[in-house]
């Protein structure tokens, strides 16, 4: 266990520098960022603005912000901040990174901008109530939005929605596999959800009770979190149907969880400020 400042709604794990990176509320009306290295003290990047999502890649992480977003140096901590082009007023609430390096952001007005540049808007794709989440699979984004509880595909131009489906009864949070899939967690549903993206398909449907939220794609497990029971389970998507392998009591409110594939160390981290707990060999039953 390792504590945490604050009552973190998102974390990533970054491969750059082995470290977890958690995103939580700081004073009024900004952010921080808190660094858990696997080895080493955990130190806090100030973000000079409220942030609402967070990704990762090369050991950068991105951070959604009112207006543009925030990337971030995880090793040295320097903080960029990038205005998108004529959107000073739009509050972002999703990003992503796309494999040609593009960012995507959502909007709680329902758009999804699709950047060309770190500043300019390739394209803009404005068909949702909200777009609560976004991942991508390629250059394919594929987009939540929890008021319509649907997931939808938006194309490489980012121009055009691909296909649209119903996910399950009340859908919080998904996570994209290096398999090409997206879990999805119908959490008034009770439920984990797995979608193929090529097309977008629902290619199973697994009862999860105890409120699912917490979801980790990795290439052998989906690890999904039971937030009422302050669990965490482990399931084998490889046979066709989830197939539990392993689960663990965790912290308090285990809203958001990430992994480490070199080192198969899972992270539970709490949403009410019970910090993090660190699993290692997560994937092995004990």
């Amino acid at each position: 266990m390792r504590p945490l400042s604050g009552n973190p709604f998102a974390a990533l794990f970054d491969p750059a520098t082995a470290s977890l990176v958690a995103l939580a509320p700081d004073k009024p009306g900004t952010a921080a960022l808190t660094v858990v290295p696997a080895d080493g003290a955990t130190r806090s990047v100030a973000l000079p603005a409220a942030a609402t999502a967070i990704a990762g890649a090369d050991g950068r992480v991105y951070a959604a912000t009112r207006g543009g977003y925030f990337a971030v140096d995880v090793a040295t901590g320097r903080v960029d901040r990038f205005d998108v082009d004529g959107q000073a007023g739009t509050e972002f609430t999703a990003i992503a990174r796309r494999a040609d390096g593009r960012l995507v952001l959502g909007s709680a007005d329902g758009a999804v901008y699709t950047l060309g540049s770190d500043t300019t808007v390739a394209a803009q794709l404005k068909i949702f109530a909200r777009v609560d989440a976004i991942v991508t699979q390629g250059d394919t984004a594929v987009v939540l939005d929890r008021g319509q509880t649907s997931v939808t595909t938006v194309d490489a131009s980012g121009e055009k929605a691909q296909h649209a489906l119903r996910a399950g009864e009340g859908a919080t949070t998904l996570a994209a596999d290096s398999m090409g899939r997206v879990l999805v967690a119908d959490t008034r549903g009770g439920a984990l959800l797995v979608f193929g993206t090529d097309p977008l398909m629902l290619r199973q449907r697994y009862p999860v009770r105890g409120a699912p939220y917490g979801l980790a794609a990795t290439s052998q497990l989906a690890w999904v979190s039971q937030t009422e029971t302050n669990t965490v389970i482990g399931y084998d998507l490889s046979t066709g149907i989830p197939v539990e392998k392993v689960r663990y009591p965790t912290v308090q409110q285990p809203n958001s969880l990430a992994f480490d594939e070199a080192s198969g160390t899972l992270y539970v981290v709490s949403g009410s400020g019970a910090g993090v707990q660190v699993i290692p060999n997560a994937g092995v039953a004990r």
